[in-house]
């Protein structure tokens, strides 16, 4: 049965929106760094899953072999997914100058080709099939001086979610993006559980009421 894969199921939106996925029956297949990241995730998202399979697999989302291999492993579970999101991200506070070019680079290789290698991997076939949804985590709706590269990276996901509509759209793969503007805990207006939802409803949307982008701002 095609269920649904979340890249980078740490603590927070990774493990919500799992779990989100998961109440609607859908099988989860959850992708992390390190080892102990899926596993904790599953072991955490299984109890309200009544029953619905969750693999953990490991991957750096930095490393294309790794990564493809993880994507195909879930696929060798579920089959196809229903929908890829994408919700690795490195969050870090650094000024223009402040960071060697070298980690510049880390930050970006996370924060957007590490999207973009697991789209250009899961979204043709979804495209041959006619459907599914590939959803990233944005942020950063404004840069801020404060947070150079992570606004690069957000900035770049805004930018690839177009790119990665105007190729897969077309063929009824609906790429988007939850912008979260702010920093995300339990019970605050920022809570994973409610941001969770974004991702639910982009997924159920009908074709002729896409969005590309939502934001969570935390306002009612």
């Amino acid at each position: 049965m095609p269920g649904a894969i979340v890249i980078g199921a740490g603590p927070g939106i990774g493990r919500s929106v799992a779990r989100r996925f998961a109440r609607e029956g859908l099988p989860i297949a959850l992708i992390a760094r390190t080892a102990t990241t899926p596993a904790d995730a599953a072991e955490e998202v299984s109890p309200s899953t009544r029953g619905v399979p969750v693999v953990p697999l490991t991957a750096d989302s930095t490393d294309e072999t790794a990564l493809c291999a993880a994507l195909d492993a879930a696929v060798d579970a579920f089959g196809l997914p229903d929908v890829v999101v994408y919700n690795a991200a490195v969050i870090q506070p650094d000024r223009p100058g402040e960071l060697s070019a070298r980690r510049q680079l880390d930050s970006w290789a996370v924060n957007v080709v590490g999207a973009l290698t697991a789209a250009a991997h899961i979204a043709p076939e979804m495209a041959r099939r006619g459907s599914g949804s590939f959803l990233i985590t944005g942020g950063m709706p404004e840069p801020k001086a404060s947070h150079v590269s992570l606004s690069l990276g957000k900035a770049g996901v805004r930018t690839l979610v177009a790119l990665l509509d105007q190729e897969y759209g077309p063929s009824g793969v609906h790429v988007a993006s939850v912008t979260v503007d702010g920093p995300v805990a339990p019970r605050t207006a920022f809570d994973p559980d409610d941001i969770a939802e974004h991702y639910w409803r982009l997924h159920t949307q009908p074709r002729h009421r896409w969005q590309r982008e939502v934001l969570h701002s935390g306002l009612a």
